[in-house]
Parts: structure tokens; C-alpha cells; sequence
């Protein structure tokens, strides 16, 4: 193994701990020596694996935590005027005209949405990324209107800028699972 233990995965860490103590210990030790190695590195593994299962459960309870919040909130109807409110923010010049949309608008439409998300993401709350969803699927459904009069390279562009945009919006979930697994006891 090369360079500092502690950079190395944690199987390689106790693996190779372990690895090193029976082949050290093995030439120059009676059977009871190498007995008691073996015994201390078991309990090393399996104090090792009860601290893995107690994190892995803390961090499953956290996201169902954090997974039924969402279901809740989301459960609850937008109210028209915020959503109007974020189309406008996000939408810039194409504001009140995505159901208007043309195959030649959409691309620049799409990159707009992502930009203003970019730029106002950090100050969002889960409900924010509600409304801005929804901006985003109605950009999606005049898509689905059009799509066939669209030229390739257009939607390969699309497609990015949507890529994007759930990708932005994963990376706030894996924030608020974050915070929701830090808020868990220990």
C-alpha cells in the first residue's frame, strides 16, 4: 500500500492492518500469540462494522425523515400568484409566454430557467424548488407540443440544459438529506 493509511478505503485500512499482523506476527510467535492477534483484529472488524451499520441507519432514518417532509409539502397546492411570481424570476423576457413557445424559442427559453436557477438556488427553500419545478415542467410540456417540429441539434441542447437543471435540483436534496442526517442523533 502506498502512501498514508488514512487517504486508503476503510476495508483496505482494516484489511490490511489485519493482513499485516497475521503475516508479522506468524514467524516469530507461538500459536496463542497469533490466536490473541487474530482475536484482537476480529474485534477491531466488528467494532469497525457495528459503527458502519449505526451511521447507515441514522442516515436511513434521516432521508425517510426527509423524504416524508417532502411528500407533505408537496402534497399541498402551489398558490397561483407564487407561481406566477417565480415564472417571472426565472423566465426573464419569456415570462407569461411558455404556452407560446416556438421549436426556435425553446432552446434560449430552457437556458434562461437555467441561469436564474443557477444564480437564485442558494437562497431557495424546498418550497421555492417547488415553484421553480413547476416552471420547469410547463417549459417541459410545451416541449412535448412542439418537439417534433424541433431541428436535433436544438433538442440535443434542450436535453442538456434539462440535465442541468435536475441536476441542480438533486444536489438540493442531497443538501437537505445532509442536514436532515446531522440533525439525527448520534
Amino acid at each position: 500500500m502506498k502512501g498514508n493509511l488514512r487517504n486508503q478505503p476503510f476495508t483496505l485500512k482494516i484489511g490490511g492492518a489485519l493482513a499485516a499482523a497475521l503475516l508479522l506476527t506468524s514467524c516469530d510467535s507461538t500459536p496463542n500469540e497469533r490466536r490473541e492477534v487474530a482475536r484482537s483484529a476480529g474485534r477491531e472488524l466488528d467494532s469497525a462494522a457495528r459503527t458502519a451499520a449505526h451511521k447507515l441507519s441514522r442516515i436511513g432514518k434521516a432521508t425517510a425523515t426527509y423524504n416524508e417532509a417532502n411528500r407533505t409539502r408537496r402534497a399541498r397546492p402551489l398558490d397561483p400568484r407564487q407561481q406566477l411570481a417565480m415564472e417571472a424570476k426565472l423566465m426573464g423576457p419569456y415570462n407569461g409566454q411558455i404556452n407560446s413557445l416556438t421549436p426556435q424559442d425553446l432552446p434560449a427559453a430552457y437556458g434562461q430557467l437555467v441561469r436564474e436557477t443557477r444564480t437564485q438556488r442558494a437562497t431557495w427553500t424546498d418550497r421555492d424548488w417547488d415553484y421553480a419545478r413547476a416552471v420547469y415542467q410547463r417549459l417541459n410540456d410545451q416541449l412535448k407540443q412542439v418537439r417534433m417540429d424541433m431541428p436535433a441539434r436544438d433538442e440535443v441542447r434542450v436535453r442538456a440544459r434539462q440535465a442541468e437543471f435536475v441536476s441542480l435540483q438533486a444536489g438540493h436534496a442531497v443538501d437537505g438529506i445532509d442536514a436532515a442526517t446531522r440533525k439525527q442523533p448520534k
